[in-house]
């Protein structure tokens, strides 16, 4: 390229838009990224409940609207593991806002429900039944025995 064509390049240079970064605490960042989404404590817990009581069920559906954490496609059963804290479940103690950044977070929070709910919509037009299992329901043996009781009741009715 020619010295004049590089001068006439240059003025028509495109502008990158500035991003604004928030400094981040690296420890605040390390702890973040050790958060799974897949194969969560949760999840296996509840996922051998599900094979302890005989159920067939398959894994993280991409297929599926969501990807469901557990589904049966014949008997078109949906099982969603959420995290407490991300899904917001309501009530609980560790459905926590951040005071950092708390706009973002409540902002992020809400994107988070709004899916969900979308993402049950979409598969019970498609015909599925739907359980949402929360996390702190696997924290203790009383409330896993609950929650054994509650999947053997959903895959009895389909």
């Amino acid at each position: 390229m020619t010295s004049s064509r590089r001068e006439r390049a240059k003025g028509r240079s495109r502008k990158r838009p500035t991003v604004v970064r928030l400094k981040t605490d690296p420890r605040r960042s390390a702890l973040m990224a050790r958060v799974r989404q897949k194969g969560t404590s949760a999840e296996l817990a509840v996922r051998k409940i599900v094979r302890d009581q005989g159920h067939d069920v398959r894994v993280n559906s991409g297929s599926l609207p969501g990807s469901p954490d557990l589904f049966d496609p014949t008997r078109k059963l949906a099982i969603f593991v959420h995290g407490c804290f991300w899904h917001r479940h309501t009530g609980c103690r560790a459905c926590t806002i951040p005071t950092r950044n708390a706009k973002f977070w409540l902002e992020k929070f809400e994107q988070n429900r709004s899916r969900d709910q979308r993402v049950v919509r979409q598969l019970r037009r498609l015909g599925y039944r739907i359980l949402t299992v929360w996390e702190c329901q696997v924290k203790t043996p009383a409330k896993l025995a609950r929650l054994e009781r509650r999947l053997d009741r959903f895959f009895e009715r389909s």
